[in-house]
């Protein structure tokens, strides 16, 4: 391969992403790059984005129905996935190890690689999932409950006047 020519923009996306503990998506990454460098395009940061991950010096993480991640740790590691908000976090399973191993006895052959993503609902989604479903029975169980009570509610939540 090629000397690669330096490139400032280059260095400090990668610099960036190494920093990041967040999965940041090359949108965010750009509008960081934007403050450092005013006449940097998006095609630029994915270009670079593209060259660092072929370089293996930062994997790309491909969500459904989301965009792509970046991810400074190239050791083979674990995800989770929220599934609503698309939050990323590191997991270590260190028995997925025993997993690969009995895997590739099963292919009578060698794994050169593996990712495992695990896909949920994270805490906050979960707890914000509660608030909303608690809010809705309060106000159901004010609709189902007398409507003079139910203003009063209202009322005293500062959402109507009553005159």
């Amino acid at each position: 391969m090629a000397t690669l020519k330096y490139s400032r923009q280059r260095e400090c996306i990668r610099e960036y992403v190494r920093s990041c503990k967040e999965h940041p998506t090359a949108d965010s990454i750009y509008g960081v790059m934007k403050e450092e460098f005013p006449n940097i395009s998006l095609g630029t940061v994915y270009r670079n984005l593209s060259l660092l991950v072929e370089l293996g010096e930062i994997t790309k993480i491909s969500i459904d129905n989301g965009p792509d991640r970046f991810d400074c740790n190239t050791k083979p590691h674990s995800h989770f996935i929220c599934t609503h908000c698309h939050f990323i976090q590191d997991i270590e399973i260190p028995e997925i190890d025993c997993v690969v191993e009995k895997a590739s006895e099963d292919i009578n052959g060698k794994f050169s690689a593996h990712r495992t993503t695990l896909y949920g609902i994270c805490k906050q989604c979960l707890e914000e999932e509660k608030r909303k479903k608690s809010s809705w029975q309060f106000l159901s169980s004010m609709l189902n409950c007398n409507s003079n009570h139910y203003y009063y509610y209202l009322q005293k939540a500062g959402t109507v006047q009553i005159k």
